[in-house]
């Protein structure tokens, strides 16, 4: 018998009617200037609602579209929200949900990441999880068929998290999105500040300078710059800024930043 995690938290974060999603995420896309250079081996994307980080994210899908034909598996990692556990959940089920369809899930990868300290299958964690869902809608606008690797990262350290994206790093065909919102709840002027810090440290490949108030997202963000530092990647910035830039107040702000490594 097969399973899928249908989606949680279509209609608050993002539409739940296909038709309305795919005209929200084309808009997204079509408002990003022209892109050039090579599709990203890995990106950094937020997950907050559409209306607020929607337009930051698309700065990264718009490159990611480069490699419709050539990528074939997403290993999606980010933050658990709604459960507190130690590492890393994988997911039992065969295919995630959205309204613009299903996504198998990559089985075979997690035979190998099992092996892994600290990896376990905890379908609780996947349930309610908004980190990774909110970013299957644009994976599934612009890219062809793909299997999916989720990963919700609970406690664990950024050396573990490393080694499981180095575990299922791959090449040309395995696409790397990490899911991580910047600063919360500070004033704008704060805020800018705050993230404009976070960015350089990404930027720079510094993880051991990205604490919890930087990112909730710091565990997978800062496996990412482990690997990256390793392997010798490049990051490059693509957009940055903030709620109080797109949907909000400037009292309270949640900071927002899209990255691609190459």
């Amino acid at each position: 018998m097969t399973s899928t995690r249908p989606a949680a938290v279509d209609g608050s974060f993002y539409p739940a009617d296909p038709r309305q999603l795919r005209t929200v995420i084309s808009t997204f896309l079509r408002a990003v200037p022209a892109v050039s250079g090579p599709c990203p081996k890995a990106v950094i994307v937020p997950h907050a609602g559409y209306i607020y980080s929607g337009a930051v994210a698309a700065s990264a899908y718009a490159r990611v579209a480069s490699g419709r034909d050539t990528i074939r598996r997403v290993v999606l990692l980010g933050p658990a929200h709604r459960l507190a556990f130690h590492g890393l959940a994988l997911s039992s089920a065969d295919s995630f949900a959205t309204p613009l369809g299903s996504v198998p899930l990559d089985h075979p990868a997690n035979t190998v990441l099992l092996s892994l300290p600290g990896v376990q299958i905890l379908d609780q964690a996947h349930a309610l999880e908004h980190s990774l869902e909110v970013q299957l809608p644009f994976l599934q606008e612009v890219l062809s068929d793909f299997s999916l690797v989720p990963i919700v990262v609970g406690n664990a350290p950024a050396e573990a998290v490393a080694k499981v994206i180095e575990a299922v790093w791959g090449g040309a065909e395995t696409l790397v999105v990490i899911s991580s919102d910047l600063s919360h709840y500070e004033d704008y002027a704060t805020a800018k500040e705050h993230d404009a810090a976070t960015s350089q440290a990404i930027e720079k490949l510094h993880p051991e300078v990205i604490d919890y108030h930087d990112a909730c997202g710091r565990l997978p963000v800062n496996g990412l710059l482990l690997v990256a530092k390793k392997l010798g990647l490049t990051v490059t910035p693509y957009d940055l800024r903030n709620s109080g830039d797109t949907a909000g107040d400037r009292d309270r702000v949640v900071g927002y930043g899209a990255y691609g490594f190459v």
